[in-house]
């Protein structure tokens, strides 16, 4: 079995592939804080609540934006899995040619992304993570990464309107059932709803322009769902792109 980890820097989400098979996944606060034997002991006890065994992981494979929690997950891995985790980095095997002005400052999340967006769907396709930014990729048909688009994520604009204004409550990441809020939580989860939705729309709409409009687009992310099933020009909603990235990265490296 092989143990996928996706570090974002809000989230970390973690699965275990029996081959091409996700088996289980669980998604917890990313901790700059949490040591490494912190990290071993809370992988493992995940694994062995969803009655999976210890044993059986064979290979860690690591896609991670914050290079302290990638050393410190790299260190988990041999002290708890004994195994040297491939981590997603410049120097592995792709299949994906990046052609950015800067290959190296593209995040490992991206390129992991646009793997597995390729291999799954073909080119060209623009894929969309709905993540702490919310990112807009672009491979053509031959595979190759051209950029992208980043944008703040929408739970950043949330909290932004909390703590930057004197009135503006918290409130939840849910679709209104109106546009027109009749009070201030309505009112804000309009404007960041449909907002966002406006967003991704237009960013895809001229992305299709430079990049064909046959292209194939896919959300990712963890509000994915949430406004890539509202989207009319969104084809496919995959949750699992990132962690399907890695295990398809590790197929080429091992």
């Amino acid at each position: 079995m092989i143990l996928v980890i996706d570090v974002g820097n809000t989230h970390t989400v973690i699965g275990v592939y029996d081959e091409k098979k996700l088996l289980s996944y669980w998604r917890i606060s990313t901790d700059l804080n949490k040591t490494e034997d912190e990290y071993g002991i809370l992988v493992k006890n995940l694994i062995s609540n969803s009655n999976l065994s210890l044993s059986d992981i064979k290979s860690v494979v690591i896609s991670c934006v914050i290079p302290p929690v990638s050393w410190i997950l790299k260190k988990m891995s041999i002290d708890y899995f004994k195994v040297t985790a491939l981590v997603v980095d410049p120097g592995i095997k792709t299949g994906i040619h990046i052609k950015t002005d800067n290959p190296k400052e593209v995040g490992a999340d991206r390129i992991v992304n646009a793997i597995a967006a390729y291999k799954l769907y073909g080119g060209p396709v623009i894929i969309v993570d709905f993540g702490t930014a919310t990112t807009f990729c672009a491979v053509n048909a031959e595979g190759e990464y051209l950029g992208g688009a980043i944008a703040p994520g929408i739970e950043i604009s949330a909290e932004a309107l909390f703590e930057k204004t004197a009135k503006l409550p918290k409130v939840e990441l849910i679709k209104p059932k109106h546009c027109i809020g009749s009070n201030t939580v309505s009112a804000m989860q309009s404007g960041l709803f449909f907002g966002y939705l406006g967003l991704t729309n237009e960013l895809i709409r001229r992305f299709k322009k430079e990049l064909g409009e046959d292209s194939l687009v896919v959300a990712t992310g963890g509000y994915a769902e949430l406004i890539g099933n509202e989207s009319k020009i969104i084809d496919k909603v995959n949750p699992f792109l990132t962690l399907q990235g890695l295990r398809i990265i590790y197929e080429m490296n091992k």
